[in-house]
């Protein structure tokens, strides 16, 4: 298995923390503020004067020390030049798409893209007067048959929410850099250790804090990190303009989560590898969907570009084991019930991506149920995946 390499593993250990102090504390407090004080008025109106830049104190929504040292350590390790920290992975995925898209605009966006992500363009930004087109995710570089005169972004998901389809990341990125274009790409399951989008020619990577960052099932934060100067000015100023900051306590929590964030998906990933081992043969089980595995649309993208493979992936059914696979579902003790993932405890959900793609078909054979594999150990989880197969027979 590959993984992500020393420097980064390091660096999540030492970055984001006062290295110098004599005394210091090993994390950084929980910075609760509102209302910063200056000792004059120059000193207030300077502070003012350049609150959209990068680490000025100004006032408790345009961030504090603990949030900078985050968005500095989110920076450095996707190779960016600014991180914005907001207060969820939607809201970064929002305030990312208006940000470079204005209204007259035209974007391109992924089939495969997160559901709520979806749901912003269709019930949002068209009716601010942009137009979206949806595009197969696997087009690759023949993506610029769609640019259009008023394309303004492009943005993607690697993998692909439910059916985990890897694009060729630097091949859109070269189309629509080619063409003045700005590239958004949700990098969430991935993180940056995995894959780090804007050394692959990406303009702006999103994320959900929520998910592996902060890694304890507790937190809600989102972040933007942009390749160039201009693009993380845009995106902050447009965050800012919102309104929208990540609150304290998230802060707090994936600047905790990010500390043990390497070791988390080494375990993450050699527990799943030994799920789907199992699962595959499973008489049940039609189809794996993880980019680790071979079958997988876009494997070889993957192999080229991630340096490992996280813990969240969908099994295809055989067909007409619907109403068994929920039974199935009900019947586990180890693996939860619930939305997102990342965390520490495994989770199972039923899910069907056919029901909103609309440049695409998905026409699986059987039931869909997507798999979130934790930090339990992973006999138990097989043991209990083994007892509630029971089902089928």
């Amino acid at each position: 298995m590959k993984h992500a390499d020393e420097a980064l593993t390091n660096a999540l250990i030492h970055l984001g923390r006062d290295n110098q102090s004599n005394g210091r504390s090993v994390n950084l407090p929980m910075y609760q503020a509102s209302t910063m004080l200056f000792n004059t008025v120059e000193e207030f109106e300077q502070a003012r004067d350049s609150r959209y830049e990068k680490g000025t104190l100004y006032y408790g929504r345009y961030g504090n020390p603990a949030t900078f040292e985050l968005e500095n350590m989110m920076t450095e390790l996707e190779q960016g030049a600014g991180c914005v920290a907001v207060s969820s992975g939607l809201t970064a995925c929002v305030i990312s798409l208006m940000a470079f898209a204005k209204a007259g605009a035209h974007v391109l966006v992924a089939d495969t893209v997160y559901g709520p992500t979806r749901a912003f363009c269709d019930n949002v930004l068209k009716e601010y007067g942009v137009s979206v087109t949806y595009f197969d995710p696997m087009i690759g570089a023949d993506l610029s048959s769609q640019i259009q005169a008023n394309t303004q972004a492009v943005f993607f998901e690697a993998p692909g929410s439910a059916t985990f389809e890897v694009p060729d990341i630097p091949a859109i990125a070269a189309v629509a850099k080619a063409a003045g274009v700005t590239s958004i790409l949700d990098g969430t399951w991935s993180t940056p250790l995995f894959c780090q989008p804007l050394t692959l020619g990406v303009d702006v990577v999103v994320h959900s804090g929520s998910k592996y960052i902060s890694g304890h099932s507790d937190a809600m934060l989102g972040f933007i990190v942009a390749a160039s100067e201009q693009d993380y000015a845009k995106a902050r100023k447009m965050s800012l303009s919102f309104g929208d900051r990540a609150g304290a306590n998230d802060v707090f929590l994936a600047l905790r989560g990010l500390r043990t964030l390497s070791v988390r998906l080494r375990q993450h990933e050699e527990s799943t590898m030994k799920c789907i081992q199992w699962l595959k043969e499973q008489p049940e089980v039609e189809e794996i969907l993880h980019p680790a595995h071979s079958d997988c649309k876009g494997h070889e993208f993957w192999k080229r570009d991630f340096k490992g493979a996280a813990g969240l992936f969908s099994v295809v059914f055989k067909s007409g084991t619907e109403e068994k696979v929920r039974a199935m579902i009900n019947h586990l003790t180890l693996f939860g019930i619930g939305l997102s993932w990342g965390g520490y405890e495994s989770l199972a959900l039923p899910v069907d991506p056919s029901s909103f793609r609309t440049a695409t078909t998905w026409q699986p054979v059987g039931p869909i149920v997507r798999f979130n594999i934790g930090l339990e150990d992973a006999d138990s989880l097989i043991r209990d995946l083994e007892a509630s197969f029971t089902i089928f027979k």
